[in-house]
């Protein structure tokens, strides 16, 4: 496949406290009806703690902001909860007339860095704004899962709800001693969209060299399942990847026919993580963050070809 690289879309300007900077992960909606797409990111403050917010992009045209919001669609949970210190949006879905969106809450750990799981938040007013489903996780921790579940692709097919998450429960540490989460890519289902069930396939594993594989943002062609994620080694940073599969279960990494690579200068030269892919009409877009986990903000590429 090829992308044509269009630049940085949208970067946050410091002018509002609980946004300052940062647009992490971008999890795009289309919106047929206004003609534009709603891509949800984390917006962080000066403390590094991320709230959800948006921002509207023309569907003819991503690069023209439309829209950004003032105030942020779901904020962090209580003292004590599961997502105190931050909230990271993964996965957004229609269902019953209304927005699911499935979010990385993050709590910070005082033997490890931090621990992640996902929450649901459901919105009645078009994702202007979401109200919990639960204060705890529906992606909790397992025995197998102690430190990072997290839910980032999930689709309603064949009676069943199919789900691709990161899981793990180590850290390692680098060569200067900081604690590097290790996780990689997960297959499993649920009966209802809302509980997952325990037992898993690891679908993509880490290579020699890197210590997480994650993101998983999986789309379904009429041929065959294509995944795009994110794959980080303490050398390069993190890099775009991508895999195929014919089940959606059994996945072969294809990284190298990926058709993007990091920039030779600018907001992308240094890392590109977080990809999410939206298709609208005939064209196709990656939205994907850049250097240092898009404290820039993200950008996008179009797709030119399979």
């Amino acid at each position: 496949m090829k992308w044509n690289k269009k630049g940085l879309i949208y970067s946050p300007k410091g002018d509002l406290a609980w946004a300052s900077n940062t647009a992490l992960q971008p999890t795009p909606l289309l919106r047929t009806a206004e003609n534009s797409i709603r891509v949800f990111a984390g917006f962080r403050d000066n403390e590094g703690v991320s709230r959800v917010g948006f921002v509207d992009v023309s569907a003819e045209n991503p690069g023209e902001v439309l829209r950004v919001s003032k105030t942020p669609a779901l904020d962090v949970g209580r003292p004590g909860a599961f997502d105190e210190n931050g909230v990271v949006p993964c996965a957004i879905l229609e269902r019953d007339g209304k927005l699911f969106l499935y979010y990385a809450g993050y709590q910070l750990g005082q033997k490890v860095k931090f621990f992640v799981f996902s929450g649901l938040a459901i919105s009645e007013d078009g994702g202007e704004s979401f109200s919990r489903y639960s204060e705890v996780p529906v992606c909790d921790r397992t025995d197998r899962e102690l430190f990072f579940r997290v839910i980032h692709s999930i689709s309603y097919e064949d009676g069943r709800w199919r789900v691709w998450y990161g899981g793990g429960s180590e850290y390692t540490l680098s060569r200067d001693g900081k604690q590097l989460p290790n996780y990689n890519i997960r297959y499993t289902e649920s009966r209802d969209g809302y509980q997952l069930e325990q037992d898993f396939e690891v679908c993509v594993d880490m290579k020699s060299g890197e210590y997480r594989v994650g993101r998983p943002f999986v789309i379904r062609s009429p041929d065959r399942y294509r995944m795009f994620y994110s794959a980080g080694t303490e050398t390069a940073g993190y890099r775009l990847a991508y895999a195929e599969s014919e089940d959606g279960i059994l996945w072969q990494r294809k990284d190298d026919e990926i058709g993007i690579d990091v920039a030779a200068h600018g907001w992308d030269s240094e890392m590109q993580c977080y990809p999410s892919v939206v298709s609208a009409g005939e064209r196709t877009f990656l939205f994907y963050n850049g250097n240092n986990y898009g404290k820039d903000g993200f950008g996008y590429a179009e797709l030119e070809h399979w």
